[in-house]
């Protein structure tokens, strides 16, 4: 169960990382123009969901196996319970704001630009944004319920 918690735990950790760089650039991105946008998110996040997405599903994954494997331990349910709802809600998320962007902007050029690209910007910025909340949630209630355990009299 301890090897089972650490490694959910890293996986958690990195959940947070790609969110958490994405927000931290959401002030200085929303000030690009056009064309430099669309040359970073084309080139720069290139291979990012191939990197992350598994590392998302996968504390998504270990979060369901420990909920699972303590359900009769109601603090260590309702933190694993509240955690998988955020990964859950990660990957909605994503799906809802980011992908359509992402799907859209690839065909896209300099040329073809459209007038309304900054609705594009801010619907992914803002996706990234409620995914890193949702990733700082899950992370800290997990690290909040392995310091817990451990230091609990009664060690699994």
């Amino acid at each position: 169960m301890r090897t089972l918690r650490i490694v959910n735990l890293i996986f958690a950790f990195i959940a947070t990382t790609a969110p958490m760089a994405h927000a931290l650039e959401m002030i200085s991105k929303l000030k690009l123009d056009g064309a430099l946008w669309l040359g970073i998110q084309q080139h720069l996040y290139r291979g990012w969901g191939e990197a992350f997405g598994p590392v998302e599903i996968l504390a998504l994954v270990t979060t369901v196996a420990l909920l699972l494997m303590r359900w009769r331990d109601r603090h260590t349910r309702t933190a694993c319970l509240i955690a998988a709802l955020c990964y859950a809600a990660m990957l909605i998320n994503f799906f809802a704001f980011n992908q359509p962007v992402n799907q859209a902007i690839n065909g896209w050029t300099i040329d073809t630009l459209p007038a309304n690209w900054s609705v594009y910007r801010t619907q992914w910025e803002v996706g990234h944004a409620l995914t890193a909340l949702f990733s700082i949630t899950a992370f800290v209630v997990l690290v909040r319920q392995h310091l817990t355990v451990a230091r609990s009299p009664k060690k699994e």
